[in-house]
């Protein structure tokens, strides 16, 4: 099926955000959509909220998941906030597992949701996974919706990296052109992703991960989150929407191309 074909049956592709505040969720979509903007937030009937509303709404604790965040240069893509389960609260993890089982019912798929990213910052030392985390990998049930994590703020790991290098003896120009790959090397065979994908407490271990340093940056590339994306989903027109609504990888888009 030609791809404006699928975007003007389907519409937009919808996807779940999960992770605490500050956790680097906002600059990432902002990275993905190609834009320095806020998004705009619409209910689910499609109303915009006013930005002073939702304001309000968030300063008295309430949130609504249900509430569709857009961004102007790219409404090709429509997310889903969760603010995670920072306590690990059963309130908080009932209204996702209750939201995800809802999209999942929903006929029409331009209505379901057809990803999860839940986002994992890296930028406290020695972070092991937090209880309301472990909860989500071990209890919710997403069915066929692929999930991913996204390791935010991966650069806060390039110091820890650099330090060991230094005190190996290399030098200090080498150590610091070393760290980004000695940082993913390290973490690669590290506590959490062997806790992640192999600890028996996991019992709903994610499709896949990736590390994203540095989003905050102009030069950030999130080429890596959107093959990754794109390599998640099962459905052949799921797929051509993701790839077709994406503007920040010409090259995916090109390989998808002449695949098909």
């Amino acid at each position: 099926m030609d791809p404006s074909e699928i975007r003007r049956r389907i519409g937009r592709f919808r996807i779940l955000v999960i992770g605490r505040a500050n956790a680097g969720k906002t600059t990432i979509l902002q990275r993905v959509c190609n834009t320095r903007d806020n998004p705009e937030i619409y209910n689910s009937n499609g109303k915009k909220i006013d930005a002073t509303v939702l304001m309000a709404s968030t300063e008295r604790g309430e949130h609504d998941i249900e509430n569709e965040m857009v961004f102007r240069n790219n409404p090709g893509f429509v997310f889903h906030d969760s603010r995670g389960f920072e306590a690990g609260g059963e309130s908080e993890f009932d209204m996702v597992q209750a939201f995800i089982t809802g999209r999942s019912k929903k006929t029409k798929l331009r209505d379901q949701l057809h990803a999860i990213w839940y986002c994992i910052p890296m930028d406290e030392a020695s972070r092991s996974f937090t209880k309301s985390e472990v909860k989500f990998f071990s209890q919710c049930d997403t069915g066929s919706i692929p999930v991913m994590v996204l390791f935010t703020k991966f650069d806060a790991l390039y110091d820890i990296a650099y330090a060991e290098l230094k005190l190996k003896g290399v030098s200090m120009e080498e150590a610091e052109e070393l760290a980004p790959k000695h940082a993913e090397k390290s973490f690669a065979i590290g506590p959490q992703l062997n806790f992640l994908y192999h600890s028996q407490v996991i019992q709903r271990p994610p499709k896949c991960h990736v590390c994203l340093p540095n989003m905050d940056k102009d030069d950030a590339d999130c080429g890596p989150l959107i093959e990754r994306t794109a390599g998640t989903l099962d459905n052949e027109v799921v797929e051509q929407l993701f790839v077709s609504t994406q503007q920040t990888n010409v090259e995916l888009c090109m390989k998808y191309a002449v695949e098909r």
